[in-house]
């Protein structure tokens, strides 16, 4: 049984004690359609069903552990635990009663320091699960075989969140490299800054004989700088266009 030092210890029982051991081999993230903080849905798993998670998300990153992470939860339908032993780890965290709001700020930093820890704890490998049963990192509704049937959650918010700030904030901090932030372009970092040093030195090339003669006759000389920023707009735009293809069969896998 391991629990996350990071979270409030908040056991359930007696599913801590009762319920069977599994292998971690997947992180399942879940919006659990309710503004509640951690203790809270600590309360109703208490109180109020049989079923739990083994952590709750509270909107100011309150965090709360109900059941070791090498016990089986419920959340998961047919990833709670597979005939080999292998299982889900899960996180209810707490949204607006839509589902359709954003993780909080918060609740993101919580969610990528504990996909961390499950990565050095139990050897999750990072990356997104590609099938039902393949070790990895997800969200509640990436497969169908983790809801009974058929989920919406998380809202299409924090599924864009979860692949384009989450789990690569894990990978890069399991890894140890800086983060790229939600609105930075990874492939295209050039500042304005850096557009002008580029024109500066394709200026530096040019021939000023050359640069003469077509003055004389009338020719406008060459725009090296509005070129350098026209290619560096229409390169960053098919980036973009790229980035969308890639996030539409990521969603269709």
């Amino acid at each position: 049984m391991a629990w996350y030092p990071g979270a409030t210890r908040y056991e359930l029982q007696p599913e801590s004690d009762a319920q069977p051991a599994i292998e971690p081999t997947q992180f399942i993230v879940h919006s659990i359609i309710a503004p509640w903080t951690a203790k809270r849905v600590y309360e109703y798993w208490r109180d109020s069903t049989n079923l739990e998670s083994h952590f709750g998300l509270g909107y100011e990153g309150d965090l709360g552990q109900f059941i070791g992470t090498e016990t089986r939860a419920d959340a998961n339908y047919g990833a709670n635990r597979r005939p080999d032993g292998t299982g889900a780890v899960s996180i209810e965290t707490a949204s607006n009663l839509q589902g359709t709001d954003p993780w909080t700020p918060q609740q993101v930093e919580e969610l990528i320091k504990l996909g961390v820890w499950l990565h050095q704890r139990h050897g999750i490998p990072l990356r997104i699960c590609r099938t039902h049963d393949d070790p990895g990192f997800g969200y509640h509704r990436l497969h169908a075989e983790w809801a009974v049937s058929g989920t919406s959650c998380p809202g299409d918010a924090r599924v864009r969140q979860f692949r384009e700030v989450v789990f690569p904030g894990i990978v890069a901090r399991a890894a140890g490299t800086p983060e790229t932030p939600e609105e930075e372009d990874p492939v295209m970092a050039l500042s304005p800054q850096d557009v002008d040093r580029i024109a500066l030195r394709v200026l530096e090339y040019r021939n000023p004989k050359a640069d003469e003669a077509s003055k004389k006759a009338g020719r406008r000389i060459p725009d090296f700088y509005g070129y350098v920023v026209n290619t560096f707009t229409a390169v960053k735009g098919i980036a973009a266009d790229v980035k969308k293809i890639l996030a539409i069969l990521n969603e269709k896998s």
